[in-house]
């Protein structure tokens, strides 16, 4: 049988799949994503059964970041499609180079020496491909099989799901020039979606499913304390006391982990060392990302807010 047009020689990779769901854990918390045992469980199932990771949950609540980690973490390239309306095969799989082609053909043309049908034949080689994300995970060029972020997937159209399916369970795409292109070693994916629409179930029963929940205080502390290690710890107490109140509150988007740490690193830099209610209400913008929730925090609000997060960590 013969090759794949694009395969690749296979390379090991110098760092070992994690061998249990504590090593999965400790992968996770080397660099510094504090993950609780089920998503660590997760990950883990995920790299062992080779079966794509599908994640669900709100915005910034460290989705994106678990592929970063686990690329950092195996020592593997990052390949990320990012998905938009409208996203389709030429963006996300594959496109011919057409002015290369025009080029070919005009010189064989000049040249006189070649028939059509040959011309025909040679312009749809890998040459003339330009892989895009899909492809590149599926057939590195240094055979290293990456971690392939599909990111967002809730953005895109469901005729681009439709496509994925081959892509999920048989690591493959087909290219009707070239036939079909299969890893060698399938790439450990992972899928997010903050759920702006449901994904179909075809996508979901070929994944691993996690939902990615907002981090309790003791998490949320430990997350603060490793990515804004200048923050004290009195100030990274009140940040986290005071966020997780704001969350209980009946806003429209409530702010994640990525807007508690944002808000931690603008409170260093304006060299506060505790919360008082007019440094909250100057620096709302960078936990709450729209107007309505933030003309909701009213000056008693957000000093009572306060006053409970100082109770809380006095």
């Amino acid at each position: 049988m013969p090759a794949d047009p694009l395969e690749s020689p296979r390379t090991a990779t110098d760092v070992q799949l994690p061998r249990d769901v504590d090593a999965a854990l400790a992968l996770l918390e080397a660099h510094d994503y504090v993950a609780e045992r089920r998503l660590a469980t997760a990950v883990f199932l995920a790299l062992s059964l080779q079966r794509p990771l599908f994640l669900e949950g709100e915005a910034g609540v460290g989705k994106t970041e678990i592929a970063k980690v686990l690329a950092a973490g195996l020592s593997r390239p990052l390949v990320r499609l990012q998905c938009y309306e409208g996203l389709d095969t030429a963006a996300a799989v594959y496109e011919w180079n057409y002015p290369r082609q025009m080029i070919e053909i005009r010189l064989a043309e000049a040249a006189g020496s070649i028939e059509r049908s040959e011309l025909a034949h040679d312009i749809f080689t890998t040459r003339f491909l330009l892989r895009r994300p899909l492809l590149q995970a599926l057939s590195p060029d240094d055979g290293v099989p990456p971690v392939l972020l599909i990111d967002e997937l809730d953005r895109t159209d469901e005729p681009f799901e439709a496509y994925l399916l081959e892509v999920l369970s048989d690591y493959q795409v087909t290219i009707p020039e070239l036939g079909t292109i299969r890893a060698q070693t399938p790439p450990v994916v992972v899928i997010t979606s903050n759920r702006t629409r449901e994904i179909h179930d075809a996508i979901k029963r070929r994944c691993l499913y996690h939902w990615v929940d907002y981090p309790d205080a003791t998490r949320e502390l430990a997350i603060v304390s490793r990515k804004c290690p200048a923050a004290s710890q009195s100030l990274a107490r009140e940040v986290v006391a005071f966020t997780q109140k704001l969350r209980t509150l009946d806003l429209f988007k409530a702010p994640g982990i990525a807007e508690t740490l944002d808000w931690a690193e603008a409170l260093v830099a304006l060299d506060r060392v505790t919360l008082d209610p007019q440094t909250v209400a100057d620096t709302l913008g960078a936990l709450l990302k729209y107007q309505d929730d933030v003309t909701a925090i009213t000056p008693d609000v957000a000093a009572r807010l306060v006053r409970e997060a100082k109770a809380e960590t006095a």
